[in-house]
């Protein structure tokens, strides 16, 4: 067998019922609250005023429009291959059972940048609206354990409360699937319940001519990139991309799910949506009470209702903020855990990773390692960087499995499919087009870090991944719908 035919190889895929080890615990409402545990968060409560004070404006309301077309193309895409194709693995299962083991490997990689960089930065706003909270009432951390000593603006020695909560949620995720399901629907609904009480404190406070100008000039940044301007629309779409990361991490969990071809599409889509209609509303109303020039903080939220003097309102947003950016990290380390257990059960990474502890049956193995380099990340590294970091990766992935799409309908025309992408190609290649668009609009130094983790992921795989490959050793390890 030459090189090439070696790197393409595919996984047979196989119906329900092969025992992974993992529990099918999950029916279709986990699935819808696992991502709106996981879309609603460091965008709306965090990177909506970031956005909006250093690219693009009151027009950030458009950027999140931008964002979530690309999304709801990519969305389309991934539930066709997850009613299809299934397996823990996410778009590295559909990868691998439709274009490959090396391009599955590059989307794995992807998927480990996008989860594991992720989940950091969402703690580092976890960290502001939980320093607000309890400023709110009377108490406070100095600013050397909030800041990391990489931050531009005040540097400190650790952002602890980062690091704890990242600590706090492995030790949940060990627990089992169904118990972190059940954290994370109480998270939900706090969560939510707080975004209706910002709306409803809002509305009587917004000032109309902060919407003017709706799209300020254009100007170009130090980082050579547009601001503001059209241009700077499309710029705060690929850095506000963010905001729409965690539907994917639902398909993550299609083994753990009861009834997965009906359900998978019911939670990737339906959580994708009504995420989006909220964070348009926020958008609107948050840069409609304060100057746009002043949300470049970690809790705009909460910022802007402190200067219309709703102190109260501001520490109930900073709960339902704190609620909202766990069940994230939750269910994003939920996915990446999930991701490492699928790549190494395949053998291309250590066995450690695809250890499932017997009682539990959670990937104990994958949870302990992720979770020792993203206490580093919280830890030690701020927010920025972190978050473009993590849209590339996802980008890139988004692009694959769109692409899959449309190789698969021509290589397999015979798979069922439960649900189907509508107006295939079309929407998939839209997804391609306007990802691939989103991934050239992030800045220079996200192309470098990028480039320097596939360079890792490369050299990874021609070690280790390709000699210890069970698909190349001939054992089967069928893709698990």
């Amino acid at each position: 067998m030459s090189l090439a035919a070696k790197l393409l190889r595919t996984k047979p895929i196989v119906e329900a019922g092969t025992d992974s080890g993992l529990k099918r615990v999950l029916g279709a409402l986990d699935l819808t609250l696992l991502g709106i545990g996981a879309i609603i968060g460091a965008g709306i409560f965090v990177l909506s005023g970031i956005t909006a004070a250093t690219q693009a404006g009151p027009a950030v309301v458009l950027s999140f429009v931008v964002a979530g077309f690309a999304c709801a193309c990519a969305a389309l895409s991934y539930a066709e291959m997850a009613s299809s194709i299934g397996g823990s693995g996410s778009a590295y299962g559909y990868g691998y059972a439709a274009l490959g083991e090396f391009p599955a490997w590059i989307i794995g990689w992807m998927l480990l940048c996008e989860y594991m960089v992720a989940i950091p930065a969402v703690s580092a706003g976890w960290s502001g609206y939980a320093a607000d909270g309890l400023r709110a009432i009377g108490l406070g951390l100095p600013d050397a354990l909030t800041h990391t000593p990489l931050d531009p603006k005040l540097p400190g020695l650790i952002n602890l409360p980062a690091f704890i909560i990242v600590l706090v949620l492995g030790g949940l995720l060990a627990v089992g699937a169904k118990v972190s399901a059940q954290f994370n629907a109480i998270m939900v609904v706090v969560k939510v319940l707080a975004i209706f009480t910002f709306i409803v404190a809002a509305i009587p406070h917004v000032t109309p001519a902060n919407w003017t100008p709706f799209i300020p000039p254009e100007v170009i940044g130090t980082d050579g990139r547009p601001h503001f301007g059209i241009n700077g629309i499309f710029t705060g779409a690929a850095t506000i991309f963010f905001a729409y990361l965690g539907f994917d991490a639902v398909s993550t969990a299609a083994e753990e799910t009861r009834n997965p071809q009906r359900d998978l599409p019911i939670g990737i889509l339906g959580s994708l949506f009504a995420c989006t209609a909220l964070y348009i509303v926020v958008s609107v109303l948050l840069t409609g009470l304060v100057p746009y020039t002043e949300l470049n903080v970690p809790s705009p939220v909460a910022h802007a209702l402190l200067q219309i003097g709703a102190k109260t309102t501001a520490g109930l947003i900073s709960i339902g903020a704190v609620a909202g950016l766990t069940t994230v990290m939750l269910v994003m380390y939920f996915g990446l855990t999930r991701v490492l257990f699928a790549i190494a059960r395949d053998g291309l990474l250590p066995p450690f990773f695809a250890y499932v502890h017997p009682k539990t049956g959670t990937p104990l193995g994958s949870i302990l390692v992720s979770g020792l380099v993203m206490l580093v990340f919280s830890g030690f590294v701020p927010l920025g960087r972190l978050a473009e970091i993590a849209n590339i990766g996802t980008l890139g992935a988004f692009v694959v499995v769109c692409a899959g799409v449309i190789v698969l309908r021509r290589a397999r025309p015979d798979l069922p499919r439960p649900f189907k992408t509508p107006f295939s190609p079309v929407i998939p290649a839209l997804g391609v087009l306007s990802c691939s668009y989103l991934m050239y609009l992030l800045g220079p130094h996200t192309w470098i870090a990028f480039g320097g983790w596939m360079a890792i992921g490369l050299v990874t795989y021609f070690l280790y991944g390709y000699r210890n490959s069970r698909l190349g050793k001939g054992v089967f390890t069928p893709t698990i719908v």
